[in-house]
């Protein structure tokens, strides 16, 4: 028992909401480094390391890299606008500037999405003007995406005849109540929110490719194009384009090369597996996942993985 205890590593992810895709993104990876551990199990030497892996809730994106800065947490799921500013120290406001931060691999995209009421006769960004909108929880990732994209149209809140401050799990249902007439969200895809309002009372997601999102998407290397295929939700009867970040795994240049390595490999050598943890992840690819969304350096364990695999 001693020796066993002796050469077991423990490892925590920081994750997001329990209802949310980081807590599943992190609980996938736990499962992942299990079953890579008991089937290597039979083949090793007593004096390998076995990992042990825990993916707690967390407050998400910007409390992980803090958690990771401090060494309470090894790992974390991070926006990949976080990762930037974190690292880059260019919101010093909302994220603390570490440079320490070290990319793992990103997983999947999160579109920023605008849904409309049915009855509220909004088709695009600017049909906007004049109506009751929810632009998010101060010190949430769609509240600051908002804000973003207020500002690179040019406009501030009084755009709107009212901007509220919901949290992601009342927003759906003051839309489907009449007391709002649209809300930004910044999800994976497909999402139960959002389902709750397309589903359930006919709200749709409107197409976001004017040129000021055009610009941002060219100017910024933490967003990318994003497509919602038509027949993701009830009312979305053609394809809707609008921008992305990326859902992103990030560690500390402290942590040991070995427990990266491992970590990497457990995910890409089940990646079949990992996928089918969530719908979200269905369209991974090993090659977008190295660098799409990552600007802090990968992390040397991942190097090492990536290189052995000729992804690198």
């Amino acid at each position: 028992l001693a020796t066993t205890a002796k050469s077991a590593e423990f490892f925590s992810i920081g994750t997001g909401g329990p209802t949310g895709v980081y807590f599943q993104v992190g609980n996938a990876i736990c499962k992942m480094v299990a079953m890579i551990q008991s089937a290597d199990h039979g083949r090793k030497s007593g004096t390998d390391k076995a990992y042990r892996c825990s993916a707690p809730s967390t407050g998400g994106s910007t409390y992980n890299i803090g958690q990771i800065m401090e060494g309470e947490l090894q790992f974390g799921v991070a926006q990949s606008d976080w990762q930037y500013h974190a690292y880059n120290g260019t919101k010093p406001d909302k994220v603390k500037p570490f440079k320490g931060l070290r990319a793992v691999f990103s997983a999947h995209p999160e579109p920023f999405q605008i849904l409309v009421g049915k009855k509220s006769k909004i088709k695009d960004w600017d049909s906007m003007k004049g109506k009751k909108v929810n632009i998010g929880n101060p010190g949430s990732g769609q509240r600051g995406t908002f804000e973003v994209l207020m500002e690179a149209h040019g406009v501030d809140t009084s755009y709107f005849s009212a901007a509220s401050e919901l949290g992601s799990s009342e927003q759906s249902g003051a839309l489907c109540d009449g007391k709002i007439d649209a809300y930004g969200y910044t999800v994976g895809v497909p999402n139960a929110g959002v389902s709750q309002a397309t589903d359930g009372c006919g709200a749709s997601i409107i197409n976001l490719n004017t040129d000021a999102v055009k610009k941002l998407v060219a100017d910024k290397p933490f967003y990318e194009w994003k497509t919602i295929p038509k027949g993701t939700y009830k009312t979305s009867k053609k394809d809707i384009k609008t921008f992305a970040v990326m859902a992103t795994v990030v560690t500390s240049a402290d942590v040991s090369e070995d427990v990266v390595y491992a970590v990497v490999k457990a995910v890409f050598e089940n990646l079949d597996d990992f996928k089918g943890q969530h719908a979200a992840f269905a369209n991974l690819d090993p090659k977008k996942m190295i660098k799409y969304g990552l600007s802090a350096p990968l992390h040397p364990g991942a190097v090492k993985y990536y290189k052995e695999k000729g992804l690198m």
